[in-house]
C-alpha cells in the first residue's frame, strides 16, 4: 500500500523566482524507510516540508494516505523532526515538551503527562522528563524532539537530518533508536553511512530535481555518480574510516 506519492512537485520560496524544487516524482510503500540523499542546498529540507505539509507545492500533487494535498488535517498522518531539535523544544520541562501537542489537543495533564513518559522511556529519556531542554545535550535534544512527534502517533516519520551536529556516540545512539521505531519514514541526510544502516530505498537529490533512485546500496557504492552530485562514497567502505 501506498503512504506517500508525489507527482510532478514544483516549488520555489518567491513568486518568479527559480524554482527550489521542479517535476519531483516518487511514491513510498507503507513501513518503508526510505531516504532522500544530497547535498548542501540540493532541496531536500523543503522536500521534507512539502511532505509533512508545512509548506504546499506550486505545481504537482501530494497524496499522503490516499488524500491529496490540502484534503488532510494538517499533521494527522505525518510528524516531522527538524534538523535544529531548539526549533521544537519551548517548554519550561522536557515533559511538558513533549506533552506539548497532545495537551492542545484537549488531553488532561495528568494522562498526557502518562504519555509523555512513556514516550520518553521509548527514546531511552526517561531520566530527562524534568530537565529544562536548553540543558539538554544535541542528542538529548534530538531525543526529545522526537518522543514529541512520536506523542502523536504520525503514520508516517518525517526527519531531517537526524545525525547532524552529534558526536559519534549520540549519532550511533539514535540510529539504533530509529530502527527499532516501526512505521513509515522519511529521512534527508547527506550522511550516508546513517543511509545505509537505516534505509530501504534512497532518492539522490541534485539541484532540486530527482537524480536517480534505487534500493540501498544501490548507488550508494558508485563513487563516479556519488561525486558527480556533491557527495562522497560512504566511510565505512573505507577499513581506516570506521562507523
Amino acid at each position: 500500500m501506498e503512504h506517500i506519492r508525489l507527482q510532478g512537485v514544483c516549488f520555489s520560496y518567491e513568486k518568479n523566482s527559480p524554482e527550489v524544487l521542479s517535476n519531483i516524482s516518487f511514491s513510498v510503500e507503507k513501513g518503508v524507510t526510505a531516504c532522500v540523499a544530497g547535498a548542501n542546498g540540493c532541496g531536500k529540507s523543503t522536500l521534507l516540508q512539502l511532505i509533512a505539509q508545512c509548506l504546499k507545492p506550486h505545481r504537482g500533487t501530494i497524496t499522503i494516505y490516499g488524500h491529496e494535498d490540502g484534503n488532510t488535517k494538517k499533521g494527522q498522518y505525518t510528524g516531522i523532526v527538524f534538523q535544529e531539535p531548539d526549533h521544537q523544544l519551548f517548554m519550561p520541562t522536557v515533559w511538558e515538551d513533549v506533552a506539548f501537542g497532545i495537551l492542545k489537543n484537549g488531553m488532561s495533564p495528568v494522562v498526557a503527562r502518562e504519555i509523555a513518559l512513556d514516550a520518553l522511556k521509548m527514546v531511552e529519556a526517561e531520566h530527562l522528563a524534568e530537565k529544562p531542554p536548553y540543558k539538554l545535550s544535541g542528542g538529548e535534544k534530538q531525543r526529545v524532539a522526537l518522543a514529541g512527534i512520536l506523542v502523536m502517533k504520525p503514520e508516517i516519520l518525517v526527519l531531517d537530518e537526524p545525525s547532524a551536529a552529534l558526536d559519534p556516540r549520540a549519532r550511533k545512539n539514535i540510529i539504533q533508536l530509529l530502527q527499532k521505531i516501526k512505521c513509515t519514514k522519511i529521512i534527508a541526510s547527506h550522511d550516508l553511512d546513517l543511509i545505509l544502516d537505516l534505509a530501504d530505498t534512497v532518492f539522490f537529490l541534485d539541484k532540486g530535481k530527482i537524480a536517480a533512485q534505487c534500493p540501498v546500496p544501490g548507488f550508494l557504492l558508485d563513487e563516479s555518480f556519488l561525486q558527480g552530485i556533491g557527495l562522497e562514497l560512504p566511510l565505512s567502505l573505507f577499513p581506516h574510516n570506521p562507523k
